[in-house]
């Protein structure tokens, strides 16, 4: 599974395209929105609503597009009314400013903030999601479900199902998580949510099915949320990751372009320069991890965001090794998720670090995750190591739980537990 990410960011580089399909426009009220409050602030500069208003716009723009510069036109917005309250609560502002700085992953800025507007009093709904998904990123789970239980709302549909069911998907009960993100994505049609709101939860929904190894169920809620929202590039990539899992590289590749035509993420990148390692195109393949190791470098913004992506984009192909475990001791500076502790330890093994590898993944799976990626590092610790009943049983859950979790490392996994004497699903999508 893809992990939950309290943002998705990324500067636009049109220049490193590759050539793909036209796409259907995405909607543009979110671009009007913005421009109509830039002129309402442009005509009445002192009212500090309508710099709240225009922060709003930019942060849902910045969803939209995965374009960081909307998050930087937030932050500029929202100080700008912070500094002209006076005598009003300042609610609202503390939490659009709390908002920017979780996208920015400064995490316990963004829960000082966070508990500020909540001590404040009022709305208390937004401020506590933002207080959970901020002990999330620090690998605070409790501290997370107690901020998550706090937005319900007596007599209102105000259950944050998806929330909910990303915590239970890390602990452990993946058919308890589709539920809840079932009933996410129902609220959301009912209540007649923004269409991206509505398609960034059909997209979870289907990142848990396929997590799941359910990949026929996910290819379909995939394509409900393009339905909602046209070009959508998570729905892009999540269908990319689908033809993978089915064996079909062209119809991937295809896919990602599309995801990466509307937004270069290095995710995107990486994954679809594997798909060319895999169908024997070097050249192209090295062209996208080549744009990988740009966007992650573009600019001071970037070089915070993508530490992880970047480490783990190391350790897979075996490049800048050192500086792949940098980056990972760097991320868990402030972001001490199971996810980074996976990272970094798969940066000590490729670092020839296999004990320290080894007590580091152990607290990656403390709660009992059952991520395909996770298996298959851990196994791979294990096989270093000479634990090989360990190793054989960890690359047997990878592979049994999705067969196809990654380009080329499941070939891998698969090799290595033939090698071991273990026995592998050669099945390449679950019915």
């Amino acid at each position: 599974m893809i992990t939950k990410s309290v943002s998705v960011l990324c500067i636009t580089l049109v220049v490193f395209l590759p050539a793909a399909p036209p796409l259907f426009a995405q909607p543009r009220e979110t671009d009007l929105l913005i421009q109509f409050y830039q002129g309402r602030v442009s005509r009445d500069p002192d009212d500090f609503l309508n710099y709240n208003k225009l922060t709003a716009a930019y942060l849902q723009k910045a969803r939209e597009t995965g374009d960081a510069a909307y998050y930087e036109l937030a932050e500029k917005a929202v100080r700008k009314s912070l500094a002209l309250v006076s005598g009003q609560p300042a609610t609202a502002a503390l939490t659009y400013l709390a908002a920017v700085l979780l996208a920015k992953h400064q995490f316990r800025e963004a829960l000082v903030q966070a508990q500020q507007a909540l001590a404040l009093g009022g709305e208390k709904t937004a401020p506590s999601a933002i207080v959970g998904d901020a002990y999330l990123e620090m690998g605070e789970y409790e501290q997370a479900a107690a901020a998550y239980e706090r937005m319900r709302t007596p007599g209102k549909e105000r259950t944050p199902y998806s929330r909910l069911a990303y915590l239970q998907f890390l602990r452990g009960d993946d058919q308890g998580a589709i539920q809840l993100m079932k009933k996410a994505v129902a609220v959301a049609s009912v209540n007649q949510a923004p269409q991206e709101h509505l398609a960034w939860t059909q997209v979870q929904l289907a990142e848990t099915l396929f997590a799941t190894g359910d990949v026929s169920q996910a290819e379909t809620a995939y394509r409900d949320a393009l339905v909602t929202y046209p070009a959508y590039h998570p729905a892009l990539a999540g269908l990319a990751k689908v033809r993978v899992a089915q064996q079909q590289a062209r119809e991937a590749i295809e896919f990602y372009q599309q995801a990466v035509a509307v937004i270069p993420l290095p995710v995107y990148v990486a994954a679809l320069g594997d798909i060319y390692t895999k169908v024997g195109d070097s050249e192209a393949a090295k062209k996208q991890y080549d744009l990988v190791e740009y966007i992650g470098r573009l600019n001071t913004l970037n070089q915070t965001l993508y530490n992880r992506e970047l480490a783990l984009f190391y350790a897979d192909h075996d490049v800048r090794l050192p500086e792949s475990l940098q980056l990972a001791e760097r991320e868990l500076e402030v972001r001490k998720d199971i996810y980074t502790d996976d990272v970094l330890a798969w940066a000590l093994y490729k670092n020839d670090k296999p004990e320290e590898a080894l007590t580091v993944m152990t607290r990656a799976l403390r709660l009992g995750t059952k991520d395909a990626r996770l298996f298959f590092h851990a196994g791979m610790i294990y096989h270093r190591l000479g634990k090989q009943d360990r190793a054989k049983d960890y690359l047997q859950r990878a592979l049994t739980l999705n067969p196809q979790f990654h380009p080329t490392q499941a070939d891998l996994a698969a090799r290595v537990l033939q090698e071991l004497g273990g026995q592998s699903r050669t099945a390449t999508a679950q019915e």
